[in-house]
């Protein structure tokens, strides 16, 4: 089990994270090499040999493996990204890069998406080394950049020019599951994602005859992109359930005391309350428009017109998304994928799965795992290039009122001191046994 060095380290490796500004605005405009330098210092003093790589400069990776014991065992990569989004200082109690350690919670951009698992990982690395102890099967460590963006600075880059590194992994485990999730009415449930819907971020481009302002113009560009963009934000995408969603769904309906109706699933996702918050978004295939560019003057009517959507597609769904936006965009208005990646899907009943659950449960007994699929994405779709199975599993044990959701990307991003120490045992639990 981790030692209490191990609790101690953890929360230090996730303040001083904190403390390296790693924003990612997108368009290259992010540095993560001193986080690198500093993680990989960790896994040096722990003995390993970690490799700083780059396509482009201070777009810095870390990748070292820790040998198992069974040479014949499958390799388990573990993965976090060490870039964060924005944040805004006057909108934050905190200065956001302070990693400030107050009335047990740590504070700042990246405490929970996701420099508080980076530290996991280090702290248990670390453990183990002074512990002497060796996983059974081999485990890849990999801190990436670019997560934030196209990752292509980071996994993307990792699994397109240093595949070698990787050699025999056949899973891996990152952000975004065995986290708290309270019901409101006394349950916890810790969700293990097991799946991720696509990317398909979208650009949409509406040209027309450029006019000026005080004449009738049946050919506008503006009214015909303002058109197309109301017609996807007004659409009611279809059910559609994967493998892992009705595997939630089943065993939510079963907690709960309910009749497993898949033939009403919006009926059901009623009766579950809190806890639907789980499945909602990933039952149907989603679009959601996001950005609007047109013009440049109030009494010109502009040749062209651009907007942006945020798109999302389920498991075996991104022909019908790519279809409907089709439909939807009409004939006066292209559309072509900004930023694409494949959607993930999970065995829930492999070995390592029920390692997760076993680790989880036995230090929150009184918790409930059940299946999950991630309705945003990881770097587990970059390395899914490599053959490589993605879980979600970066545990934490949290209050109740604790906003999970809220803290990715939002402001006053914190988290707890327990559970940090919680996710130390339990991760420490599952790459022991894995």
């Amino acid at each position: 089990m981790a030692d209490g060095q191990a609790l101690d380290e953890v929360v230090t490796f996730t303040s001083d994270l904190i403390r390296i500004d790693t924003t990612n605005r997108g368009g290259g405009d992010c540095r993560e090499r001193p986080a690198a330098e500093y993680a990989a210092a960790r896994l040096a003093e722990a003995g390993l040999e970690p490799a700083l790589l780059e396509r482009t400069e201070g777009r810095t990776n870390v990748v070292a493996r820790i040998e198992g014991t069974d040479p014949s065992a499958d390799a388990l990569l573990v993965h976090g990204h060490l870039d964060v989004v924005p944040a805004q200082a006057g909108e934050w109690s905190v200065h956001p890069f302070s990693g400030e350690i107050r009335d047990g919670v740590v504070w700042g951009r990246g405490a929970v998406d996701m420099k508080n698992m980076d530290a996991m990982i280090l702290a248990v690395v670390r453990s183990w080394a002074r512990e002497g102890v060796r996983p059974r099967r081999d485990i890849v460590i990999a801190f990436t950049a670019d997560e934030e963006a196209s990752a292509e600075d980071g996994s993307g880059f990792l699994a397109d020019r240093h595949a070698a590194l990787f050699e025999g992994c056949t899973e891996g485990i990152s952000e975004s599951g065995a986290f708290t999730v309270h019901d409101g009415g006394g349950r916890q449930l810790y969700p293990l994602a097991a799946g991720e819907r696509g990317t398909g971020w979208v650009k949409l481009t509406a040209h027309g005859r450029a006019a000026h302002g005080s004449r009738p113009n049946r050919e506008n560009a503006v009214t015909r992109l303002a058109a197309a963009v109301t017609r996807i934000g007004a659409h009611e995408w279809p059910l559609r359930l994967t493998p892992t969603v009705r595997a939630a769904l089943t065993e939510l309906a079963a907690l709960y005391g309910l009749d497993a109706d898949l033939d009403d699933v919006d009926g059901l996702l009623e009766k579950l309350g809190p806890a639907a918050r789980l499945v909602e978004a990933t039952v149907r295939n989603s679009a959601n428009p996001t950005m609007l560019e047109a013009g440049y003057k109030v009494n010109v009517i502009p040749g062209e017109a651009v907007a942006y959507v945020d798109g999302r597609y389920l498991p075996g769904h991104e022909d019908e998304f790519r279809a409907t936006l089709d439909q939807l965009t009409g004939p006066d208005v292209n559309w072509e994928f900004h930023h694409h990646e494949v959607a993930l899907q999970s065995p829930v009943d492999s070995p390592t799965y029920a390692r997760m659950r076993a680790a989880v449960e036995e230090f929150a007994p009184e918790g409930h795992v059940v299946p999950y699929c991630m309705p945003g994405g990881t770097d587990a779709k970059q390395f899914s290039r490599l053959g490589i199975t993605g879980y979600g599993f970066s545990p934490l044990k949290l209050p109740e009122g604790y906003d999970y959701g809220a803290m990715f990307h939002g402001v006053d991003e914190r988290v707890p001191i327990e559970a940090l120490h919680f996710g130390v045992r339990v991760l420490d639990r599952f790459l022991r046994t894995a």
